[in-house]
C-alpha cells in the first residue's frame, strides 16, 4: 500500500475549514461535530450501524450496554436511547411490516438476532440455525446483518463465525442455508439489491477477499465484485448507488486506513470519500487507499433524502457519527 500518499500529521478532526473529500459528482464536505452530546450521559463505545426511520430519526446501534440503541435526529441532536442487554450491538435493520416499523438487531456476543419495537421492546428471537447441520453448537454462530426479502423472510449473515447466510421464515424456521467459506470470507454484512426491478439479488460483503457478492434469493452466486484495498463492511443500496463503509484499506485491521465508497448502477467505483481517485485499467480497479485522515476505521452509512452521508466508526476513539454533506 503506498504508505507516502497518506496525510500522516493526524486526523483532520476539528480543522477549519472542513476538508472536500469524494469525486466527481459525489464530494461531500466533513462535518465531524454534527453531534456534540454528552458522553457521561450517552456513551459509546463501537459505533456500528445505522438505520431511519419513515419520520427521520435515526437509529445506531453500540456495543455500550449503557444504551444499545442511540436515536438521533438530523441535526446531531440525541432524542432517545435504550438498550442494556445487548453486549454485541452490531447489525441493524428496519422494516416496514403492514404499516409497523421493527428493528433487528444482530448481536455477535448473544448469538441471536433480537426483533424489537422501535421502543425497544422485544417482538422474536431468531436463534442459531441448529438444524443446518453446519453448527456444533450457538457459540459458533456470530450473526453480524440482517436482510429482509420482499416475502418477509429474514436472511442473516453469519460475518463473525461460519461465514454462512442463514435463511429463516418470518417465525424463525430455518429455510436454507448458503455461502460458508468455501464462497465468502469474512460474511460481514447483506443488503438487498432491487436496482433492477426484475431480477432482485443479495449483495453480501467478503470483507478479507475485498469484493462484494451477488447472490440470487434463494442462494446462488451469481458474480464478484472486486474491490482492491476496500475492506467493506456492510453494502447499503440506494436508488440507483451502493455506498458502503471500508473499514480499512490496508491490514492491520486497527491500521486507521479506513474511508468510504460509492458504486454506479454498474457497481464500478465512482466516488471513495477519503480516498485515491478511483482508476480503472482494462476494466480493473487498482487498488484505493485513504489519502486524507478523515476517518479511522468507518463502520457503516447511512444516506437520507437530502444526498448527505452519516457514518459511523469501530475502534476509534468513542466518536459519535460524522456527517457528510453532499456539495456536487
Amino acid at each position: 500500500m503506498k504508505q507516502s500518499s497518506l496525510i500522516t500529521t493526524g486526523f483532520c478532526f476539528g480543522l477549519k475549514p472542513e476538508p472536500i473529500i469524494g469525486h466527481g459528482n459525489f464530494q461531500y464536505r466533513i462535518n465531524q461535530n454534527w453531534c456534540t452530546a454528552n458522553q457521561a450521559e450517552f456513551p459509546v463505545k463501537n459505533c456500528h450501524e445505522m438505520a431511519m426511520d419513515s419520520t427521520g430519526r435515526i437509529f445506531m446501534t453500540t456495543d455500550d450496554t449503557r444504551n444499545n440503541i442511540l436515536i438521533f435526529n438530523k441535526d446531531g441532536k440525541i432524542t432517545g436511547a435504550w438498550g442494556r442487554d445487548y453486549p454485541g450491538a452490531h447489525g441493524l435493520t428496519l422494516h416496514n411490516e403492514n404499516g409497523i416499523e421493527f428493528l433487528y438487531i444482530a448481536d455477535y456476543e448473544r448469538n441471536q438476532v433480537i426483533k424489537t419495537t422501535l421502543d425497544g421492546k422485544v417482538i422474536q428471537l431468531f436463534e442459531w440455525p441448529a438444524d443446518s447441520g453446519k453448527y456444533a453448537n450457538k457459540q459458533e454462530f456470530h450473526p453480524t446483518e440482517t436482510a429482509i426479502a420482499p416475502n418477509g423472510d429474514v436472511f442473516v449473515a453469519d460475518g463473525y463465525g461460519k461465514d454462512y447466510i442463514v435463511h429463516y421464515s418470518p417465525n424463525g424456521t430455518l429455510i436454507n442455508v448458503f455461502g460458508g467459506p468455501e464462497q465468502l470470507k469474512n460474511a460481514h454484512g447483506i443488503a438487498l439489491d432491487t436496482r433492477d426491478k426484475n431480477i432482485p439479488c443479495w449483495l453480501v460483503t467478503s470483507r478479507a477477499e475485498n469484493q462484494l457478492k451477488r447472490f440470487s434469493l434463494d442462494g446462488i452466486l451469481l458474480e464478484t465484485i472486486s474491490l482492491p484495498g476496500a475492506y467493506i463492511c456492510r453494502p447499503v443500496v440506494y436508488q440507483e448507488h451502493v455506498f458502503f463503509a471500508v473499514l480499512i484499506s490496508q491490514l492491520p485491521w486497527d491500521s486507521g486506513t479506513g474511508f468510504v465508497c460509492i458504486l454506479d448502477k454498474n457497481n464500478r467505483v465512482i466516488s471513495a470519500p477519503g480516498a485515491s481517485t478511483p482508476r480503472y485499467e482494462e476494466a480493473l480497479l487498482q487498488p484505493l487507499y485513504q489519502t486524507i485522515k478523515a476517518f479511522k476505521h468507518p463502520h457503516d452509512v447511512l444516506v437520507d433524502t437530502d444526498d448527505s452521508i452519516y457514518v459511523t466508526q469501530w475502534n476509534s476513539g468513542n466518536v459519535y457519527p460524522t456527517k457528510l454533506t453532499r456539495v456536487s
